[in-house]
């Protein structure tokens, strides 16, 4: 039988290869565009942390971890120049977790693959714009004292905020605040004694330039 974890996870990758394909069929006046962005990640602790394996259930600390460096790229599209619109937004942060009881700290990686649909109010020069939609997020949790190296794949939700300034009619600028929820589950982080469930939630705030096209 197909674990629930699979299960959602190959529904969420079908709902990124539909949102890529359902792209082909927007209409030629479509408007769309390609942005990069960089920023600051910064990470809430690893709450509900429970083991699971031989030795599941057991409730741990939680992890904090680190702010650290943002960077990623978008592309979307806005059908019609109007006011809703769809984007794939990818990117990467770096939220080690922090020294553990005197321990060394661990290395994590996570970058999340979104698809959000937005709204924005289609000004001339100022566009504010709000999005959420579902996120494939990627964590790679380094080999530790503590730890060995594991990798995991889960679906998270994201939301964001910002604003667009247009400096010349294909050229903005624009600010964001993004939030990501997930549940990660590194199963074999503990190696042969399993590994652990956790909440992971991110307060992002990025800077970019996008072109418009």
């Amino acid at each position: 039988m197909m674990q629930p974890r699979c299960v959602r996870r190959q529904f969420f990758l079908r709902v990124l290869l539909l949102a890529v394909l359902s792209s082909i069929t927007i209409p030629a006046q479509a408007e769309w565009y390609v942005a990069g962005q960089a920023g600051h990640s910064f990470a809430d602790s690893l709450r509900n942390v429970t083991t699971t394996g031989p030795f599941s259930g057991i409730e741990l600390q939680a992890f904090d971890m680190k702010n650290s460096l943002a960077y990623g790229g978008k592309v979307g599209v806005y059908p019609y120049h109007g006011s809703l619109g769809i984007e794939l937004d990818v990117n990467h942060s770096t939220p080690h977790v922090k020294n553990i009881d005197n321990t060394p700290g661990i290395h994590l990686g996570v970058t999340n693959v979104g698809v959000n649909v937005l709204f924005r109010y289609p000004g001339t020069t100022f566009q504010p714009y709000l999005g959420l939609g579902p996120g494939i997020l990627i964590a790679r949790l380094g080999r530790s004292v503590e730890t060995e190296s594991d990798t995991q794949v889960s679906v998270g939700f994201n939301f964001l905020t910002g604003v667009r300034a247009f400096v010349t009619p294909n050229v903005a600028l624009f600010t964001e605040y993004k939030f990501t929820d997930a549940k990660f589950d590194f199963n074999g982080a503990f190696g042969s004694f399993g590994g652990f469930n956790s909440t992971y939630r991110a307060h992002q705030l990025f800077v970019g330039v996008s072109y418009h096209f």
